[in-house]
């Protein structure tokens, strides 16, 4: 009797604004799922929030310059909350609820919030079902810009200065020009973020102070709390992370650099994934030993937020010589451009046995508290 498959529900999608990039990360990697190690349920989740079975052949690419996204249209999914059942209910539109049978692992390929911030996590875990990535926690420390850079200090790894702007702070006048003021010493120019967002949603390079409220409110629009972070003059030098296996601390990937042509001020989202105008240099033009200390803080930072799976840790390497800890994604692009995946390839570790390290890591997992 031939051994039954493994059977991994992969969700993408999500109602965060990185909804289109998640789908082209979730078509890259079901692509690269072994099929005759693992089944495959791929479950969409809609912008406004519907979890339904997404169709099999869902193109998950960007096409003709347009951007993919889950329709909501289809049956129905739920999570049965029994963590004895580890099961999907599917409600076909018009007939009674069924069961869709036991999955045994859950890889959640969401961006932003709604999906990288712990929420997917703590549902998961209430449902007993085991998953790909980081936990309730870290997910949820991860994408926040200000408690990442809070913990990151706290263990003495280097961040560079900012403001946090929340959403109380910016509607009191009051607090709002002291806000003002206290960006006016990080000194121009400056970077206006959302705190919770990721693909260079909603940020503006500020030059000018008089730009600077018009900047807040772009970013406001993503996320009501809003992170203003001094220019870190240097070269932008990514790092992947992965869990060590066997209880074995984690690893570090050969790190890759950004490198950008055209017009563009920074990486954003264009550059990122539209234009082509970003490239990657794998190794990057750095000393040996400036690429060993970057892995080994890459490690270090993925450990201070208790990470599990997977991480890419983005740095700053200054001009004078200096490692600056940028951010962290917690769930990673793995689009064909992503920095993440590129780099694993570069350190021994072909996509597809990324894939199947992540997979077979969240399964050796134990639930509960950890």
């Amino acid at each position: 009797m031939p051994e039954s498959k493994i059977r991994v529900a992969v969700v993408f999608g999500g109602r965060s604004s990185e909804h289109a990039i998640s789908c082209i990360t979730a078509g890259s990697v079901m692509a690269a799922i072994d099929r005759d190690r693992y089944e495959v349920i791929p479950i969409g989740i809609s912008p406004d929030g519907r979890w339904v079975l997404a169709p099999a052949d869902q193109q998950l690419a960007v096409s003709d310059g347009r951007l993919p996204q889950v329709s909501g249209d289809g049956a129905a999914l739920a999570l049965p909350f029994d963590p004895s059942s580890g099961g999907l209910l599917v409600v076909p539109p018009g007939e009674v609820p069924q069961v869709l049978g036991a999955v045994d692992v859950v890889l959640p390929l969401l961006h932003g919030p709604y999906g990288e911030d712990g929420t997917i996590q703590g549902l998961l875990e209430l449902a007993g079902v085991r998953y790909v990535g980081a936990g309730v926690l870290a997910s949820a420390v991860g994408m926040d810009k200000a408690f990442m850079k809070i913990v990151w200090a706290a263990q003495g790894l280097p961040v560079g200065p900012y403001v946090i702007i929340g959403d109380r702070a910016w509607r009191n006048e009051d607090e709002r020009k002291r806000k003002i003021v206290e960006i006016r010493e990080l000194g121009l120019p400056v970077f206006v973020k959302p705190s919770r967002a990721g693909s260079s949603m909603g940020i503006t390079r500020v030059t000018r102070e008089e730009d600077l409220e018009a900047a807040i409110e772009t970013a406001r629009a993503h996320d009501p709390k809003v992170i203003v972070e001094a220019a870190v003059n240097g070269r932008e030098i990514e790092c992947g992370v992965l869990q060590g296996l066997d209880d074995g601390p984690a690893e570090a990937s050969m790190p890759a650099e950004v490198v950008m042509a055209g017009a563009h001020d920074f990486y954003d989202f264009e550059t990122k994934y539209l234009d082509g105008s970003s490239s990657l240099a794998i190794p990057p033009r750095l000393p040996d030993e400036v690429i060993a200390e970057l892995r080994r803080m890459a490690v270090q930072a993925f450990d201070a937020l208790d990470c599990e799976g997977l991480g890419r840790v983005d740095f700053f390497y200054t001009d004078d010589g200096r490692l600056v800890l940028n951010e962290i994604n917690t769930m990673p692009g793995f689009t064909p451009t992503s920095a993440f995946p590129q780099m694993w390839a570069a350190t021994a570790l072909p996509y597809p046995d990324l894939v199947d390290r992540l997979l077979q890591t969240a399964l050796n997992r134990p639930l509960g508290l950890r």
